[in-house]
């Protein structure tokens, strides 16, 4: 998981007034606080962060190791290794993260499906329970 130190830069900036759409692909660390309507995801497999201010609005599936949402969400949220949840963070869709850190007031109409390490997944499907 990141700390201070390991955590990728933010590199780009989308600021408020502005008005996107169409996918973004980004490297390192994004800062998203406008309107987007397309999907936001890292170009490569290198460490990434993705802030989404509280003046944001995506509409579209997001993707990083590290997410920090602090506006709203309508789509997949996807966090590979940490999801935090800030009080005004609003999201409408499925999420699958590796750790999650939700303060009060944050909000998730969808399903939570944590991202288990290779070692720790377990067929869940072929288990059987006494009736």
């Amino acid at each position: 998981m990141f700390n201070k130190k390991k955590q990728p830069p933010l590199k780009s900036l989308i600021a408020q007034g502005a008005r996107v759409t169409g996918h973004i692909f980004f490297a390192d660390g994004i800062r998203v606080e406008c309107e987007i309507t397309g999907n936001i995801s890292p170009v490569d497999h290198n460490a990434s962060i993705l802030v989404i201010a509280e003046t944001a609005a995506v509409t579209g599936d997001v993707s990083a190791d590290h997410i920090i949402i602090n506006g709203s969400v309508t789509g997949m949220v996807t966090a590979r290794l940490m999801l935090e949840l800030q009080p005004n963070a609003r999201i409408t869709g499925d999420v699958a993260y590796g750790a999650l850190e939700m303060h009060q007031g944050a909000l998730i109409a969808g399903r939570l499906t944590p991202i288990l390490p290779e070692a720790e997944k377990a067929p869940l499907a072929t288990e059987s329970y006494p009736a």
